[in-house]
């Protein structure tokens, strides 16, 4: 993998854990397929995405540590990331290991995946559940 992809990414979820949405923002294509982590799906275009983080970030907050960079053989940077959720009062609701799928074309965001895991909601649903019984 090139390292200006890493760097590149490296950089990007520096700003995401900043809560610096416009940042990323602009290093995407204007019509890039985003990942909804919450929900499952995807979202379509940068305003598309601006909404879904806003609405995000009004209840809950995600930090994201990138603990491994790959490319894989569609030549897409695969990101291994610990993925923190917390409640608005700080409490944590899921502590997970996910990985970030980036197509990077033109120096540009057209693709972000997420590979096979739970929605974020799912994982609240188990953290929550249990203290409920």
């Amino acid at each position: 993998m090139t390292t200006s992809n890493q760097q590149f990414l490296q950089n990007l979820y520096e700003a995401f854990n900043k809560g610096e949405i416009e940042t990323i923002i602009s290093v995407m294509h204007p019509d890039v397929k985003w990942a909804n982590g919450v929900e499952g799906g995807f979202v379509y275009g940068r305003d598309a995405v601006r909404e879904y983080w806003t609405q995000q970030y009004q209840v809950i907050q995600v930090q994201l540590e990138p603990l491994k960079f790959e490319t894989d053989e569609s030549d897409r940077t695969v990101v291994t990331v610990h993925q923190l959720v917390r409640d608005l009062q700080g409490n944590l609701l899921a502590d997970t290991t996910i990985q970030q799928i980036f197509t990077i074309e033109n120096s540009l965001i057209s693709l972000y995946e997420i590979g096979e895991t739970e929605t974020i909601q799912e994982m609240i649903q188990k953290t929550i559940m249990p203290k409920q019984q």
